[in-house]
């Protein structure tokens, strides 16, 4: 079950809304689709988004690594061989999400070929996530009115607000009214995307102590080193790793030398074999895990929800896996569905992210017709 070729398509859907965040913001989901097929024709899919504030990568650049480095010496290799995939993608630098998805379509050509679903392959723990959608930013009671219509229309109850803004007081006062609105039963964390210095990042912490929140989020770059150590030895609620934490060996940094005591995980940036390694080294080391989004696209989230699904351990808290909802269109060809504040793992062979072949050539930004590499 060799690998025959391998394709990276641009892509590009427009947001309903453009979402705006303390490192970037994005009008369109400018992403590249990226498939493995093997000599039996199994195809295997998966999304990788580009973040270039984030880990550097750009559409451009995801294409060209795909089909210009990693394709070369991955044609010809069995698809069961993961690590040696690993291996070689990992003699290239960064590439993040690049490297993820080429692993995330290896195992849905894996779960096609054995007829399983991928998410019984990883761990099959649980058939369901529990969803937390992101709040951006707007005025305090417009997040509010956004989180009590997801509330009432998908059964949603767990809310992560965006912050880092300047003054502070603006995202005090929409954690404040966030509580206040939606009442102690629903659970809240702050994300600041490292838009704070660690004092700030102190001084939200004391003003904010009393609403429960869970857990706040990159308050502030992770190379104000004494800075950041100090606030997750002072701070009375976890400190996560989420853009400082992309990879097993910088998570590890992370935790081991106090940066954090949370790690997200994110399948768009460790596919499912490197994403696993995180969740079981931080499950040995006592240290709660969640999934993040990277504002995926369905096709993305999908593959967020086979991997929080499978663990027993990214099982705990609710996974990011709502903000497709912004989108004006989607490629997955099953749609995805939240009732009850949940999305169910696909039960079908593979990781269920097959698209939509005609969504796929309309919103396709290079050419009408599929590239094959190395055939």
């Amino acid at each position: 079950m060799k690998i025959a070729s391998i394709e990276a398509v641009p892509y590009s859907i427009p947001y309903v809304h453009p979402l705006h965040f303390a490192s970037g913001a994005v009008h369109e989901a400018d992403h590249v689709l990226v498939r493995v097929t093997t000599e039996d024709g199994i195809v295997g899919t998966a999304d990788a988004p580009p973040r270039p504030y984030t880990y550097g990568e750009t559409q451009k650049s995801i294409v060209a690594v795909v089909e210009d480095v990693f394709a070369p010496q991955l044609v010809g290799l069995d698809v069961l061989d993961r690590e040696k995939a690993q291996t070689v993608m990992a003699r290239t630098i960064h590439n993040q999400t690049a490297k993820g998805a080429v692993d995330i379509a290896l195992w849905d050509v894996i779960g096609q070929a054995l007829g399983q679903p991928v998410t019984k392959l990883l761990g099959g723990f649980t058939d369901s996530m529990r969803v937390s959608h992101m709040l951006g930013f707007k005025p305090a009671q417009e997040l509010l009115d956004l989180a009590l219509e997801f509330r009432e229309t998908y059964g949603i109850t767990t809310f992560k607000l965006k912050t880092g803004r300047h003054p502070i007081g603006l995202d005090v006062e929409a954690a404040r009214v966030l509580r206040e609105g939606l009442g102690e039963d629903a659970e809240l964390y702050m994300d600041a995307n490292r838009g704070w210095s660690a004092n700030e990042a102190a001084e939200v912490l004391r003003r904010t102590a009393d609403l429960g929140l869970q857990f706040l989020e990159e308050p502030d770059d992770a190379r104000e080193v004494l800075g950041r150590r100090r606030l997750v030895e002072r701070s009375p609620i976890p400190i996560a790793a989420d853009e400082s934490a992309p990879n097993l060996g910088e998570a590890a940094k992370e935790i081991l030398t106090g940066g954090a005591n949370l790690l997200a995980v994110k399948t768009a940036r460790s596919g499912f074999t490197e994403a696993a390694k995180i969740v079981g080294m931080a499950e040995g080391m006592g240290v709660d895990v969640y999934v993040g989004n990277q504002i995926d696209t369905q096709v993305g989230t999908i593959a967020s929800v086979v991997l929080g699904s499978a663990l027993a351990h990214t099982s705990k808290r609710a996974g990011e896996l709502s903000n497709f909802l912004d989108m004006s269109d989607d490629l997955l060809a099953t749609p995805i569905v939240i009732a009850d504040g949940r999305i169910r793992a696909p039960q079908v062979p593979g990781a269920g992210t097959a698209v939509d072949e005609d969504k796929l050539n309309h919103y396709r930004t290079d050419r009408p017709a599929s590239v094959s590499v190395g055939l």
